[in-house]
């Protein structure tokens, strides 16, 4: 049984990995860290029925008194730099499902795992389809000139772009070979109109309510257009690759691992 540290576990991802933890034969929930609700059961607040597994705010203490096989951390993007440092100090294999890291914070964990003699596997999606999606948008780059990408996402989410929008751009990017065509409109009316820029690629962000998680990559060339489009209807879509990453995290070698098609 491979025992599970979650952090963030009283949010909305954390709740249903708390759920999907419930049901899954080969995984267990040892240990959860929250921002507010501290001393809850987590499984009450999941729905499940109390389970024993009390919420805490001091992840060192837990880390050192529970010493999990796995920590995953699904909290917000201002606290995961901070947790993995915490993780890594404990050598304790990571998993974060947190987005808002930079080109700089990757390598700055990748540092501090390799030293650690840590595995560190950073999945900025959990979905299958938009592995799929990230995988195909790359094949497609190296055949386009031109390319942008629109996410959509709740309200509440809130890095920008997304981090599933930023590692697409950053797969395409590297399949291409050279950045891409920008064309031109950035000196429009309304400043900032033609989104961020990762390697040429124009990058939209959309909050709205109505959505959950959504990616449409669009390519473009003359007389024709490629929409490679994902979209995630609920949060139990993630379950599968979140249970897939705790199960292979430990297998993989010391060092950062940018995305769940490591362990695919």
């Amino acid at each position: 049984m491979i025992e599970v540290c979650l952090i963030g576990a009283g949010g909305r991802m954390g709740l249903e990995i708390v759920r999907a933890l419930n049901t899954d034969g080969e995984t267990q929930l040892q240990s959860a860290l929250g921002r507010s609700h501290a001393g809850k059961d987590v499984g009450d607040m999941a729905g499940t029925g109390a389970n024993g597994v009390l919420l805490s705010t001091d992840l060192a203490a837990t880390l050192s008194e529970k010493s999990p096989d796995v920590v995953l951390d699904v909290s917000v993007p201002a606290a995961v730099m901070a947790n993995a440092r915490e993780a890594i100090k404990a050598h304790l294999p990571l998993i974060i499902g947190a987005t808002g890291l930079s080109e700089s914070d990757l390598a700055v964990l990748d540092a501090l795992a390799r030293e650690a003699q840590v595995p560190v596997l950073i999945a900025p999606n959990f979905a299958i389809g938009a592995i799929l999606m990230m995988r195909f948008a790359a094949e497609a780059a190296k055949y386009f000139d031109n390319a942008e990408i629109l996410e959509f996402h709740h309200p509440k989410k809130l890095d920008a772009p997304s981090g599933t929008a930023f590692k697409t751009a950053l797969l395409m990017r590297e399949a291409r070979g050279e950045d891409f065509e920008h064309i031109g409109g950035d000196d429009a009316n309304a400043p900032g109109a033609r989104g961020g820029q990762i390697g040429g690629i124009a990058l939209h962000s959309i909050r709205q309510p109505g959505f959950l998680a959504h990616q449409e990559v669009i390519l473009g060339m003359t007389g024709q257009t490629l929409h490679i489009r994902h979209d995630a209807i609920t949060r139990d879509c993630y379950m599968p690759g979140v249970l897939l990453a705790i199960k292979k995290v430990r297998d993989l070698s010391a060092g950062v691992h940018f995305g769940l098609e490591h362990v695919m």
